[in-house]
């Protein structure tokens, strides 16, 4: 039989913000539940070593959501393992349904479902995720100092990616299927003056190569678009920049989008187009897409909820 539940605040997804909207809904005795989706922890589950977290000098991905985990659990937070397969915003309480059979009411919802990484889909790809090959330049840049490393893609995340690259490589090589970038102008013409940057053009990444034990990247094999020839460069890391897609499909045709797909929020606040649904972290971050910033506005979600609930009651 399908179980009902109530709660004053819905967090759907688990990541950085939605923990943190967990610990700071459940302190304003909120009594929030967190439906943890999908990929429990997020995107950060699939990162080895973070040196960017405040506090830490290095922790491990998946240790660090296990550790939010356990703080938002701790304050009282309702954390459940199901994962929101419909949402209907058009009226108060808003309704959410599990994949568990579960239905979940709720007077505010947090979105915080984060956003993917795009990546080619590439067998050698998958393998070595997270042994050299990576979606997150300033996640994973400083450990190829003195490196020789491979960017792929033409818009503005792969010139970024490159130039931020090259404060710590020895030489970026930046693959791209066309003759020319996509990105601004600006940021093309300081990539085209970098000398530690050298652009490969009609090119395609046909496959990373690399070593079994311990796992990790030598070098990749790019395909000429036109002429099919394979080129072998030597690389230990492979950054994958052909952009974010942000996990919007619940709300796509409820909420105001912008940027491709990010949830459009009220500048300065975590506020949706709709009144009580809020959004936090990669889902509506398209500039930073970082786990601090994801956290940051985890927190004002949950004041912003707290703030709009007891309104309500006056």
């Amino acid at each position: 039989m399908s179980e009902s539940r109530h709660t004053r605040v819905l967090i759907i997804g688990s990541g950085p913000a939605g923990y943190t909207a967990g610990v700071y809904a459940s302190r304003a005795m909120l009594s929030p539940i967190l439906v943890q989706g999908m990929e429990p922890g997020g995107q950060l589950t699939t990162t080895t070593e973070v040196e960017n977290w405040p506090g830490d000098t290095e922790v491990q991905g998946p240790d660090l959501m296990v550790r939010m985990e356990a703080h938002a659990k701790a304050m009282g937070c309702d954390v459940v393992m199901d994962l929101i397969t419909d949402l209907d915003l058009s009226q108060r309480p808003f309704t959410a349904k599990g994949d568990s059979g579960t239905t979940y009411t709720a007077d505010a919802v947090i979105l915080a479902t984060g956003a993917r990484a795009k990546w080619l889909g590439l067998p050698s790809e998958e393998k070595f995720k997270g042994f050299g090959v990576s979606a997150c330049a300033t996640c994973d840049g400083f450990f190829y100092r003195g490196q020789e490393i491979v960017v792929i893609g033409g818009g503005n995340t792969a010139v970024e990616e490159a130039l931020f690259l090259t404060n710590f490589a020895s030489k970026v090589t930046l693959i791209h299927r066309r003759n020319e970038l996509r990105a601004e102008k600006i940021l093309i013409d300081r990539l085209m003056k970098n000398p530690k940057i050298t652009p490969l053009w009609d090119h395609t990444l046909e496959e990373v190569v690399g070593g079994e034990n311990p796992l990790g990247v030598e070098a990749i094999r790019a395909k000429h678009v036109k002429t099919g020839e394979i080129t072998e460069i030597p690389a230990k890391g492979v950054f994958i920049a052909i952009g974010h897609a942000p996990a919007s499909e619940l709300v796509a045709d409820q909420l105001e989008l912008h940027h491709g797909g990010y949830v459009k929020v009220k500048p300065g606040t975590t506020e949706t187009s709709i009144p009580g649904v809020f959004a936090a972290g990669d889902l509506t971050d398209h500039v930073y897409r970082q786990a601090v910033t994801s956290a940051g506005m985890g927190c004002m979600a949950a004041l912003d909820a707290e703030r709009f609930l007891a309104a309500q009651e006056d």
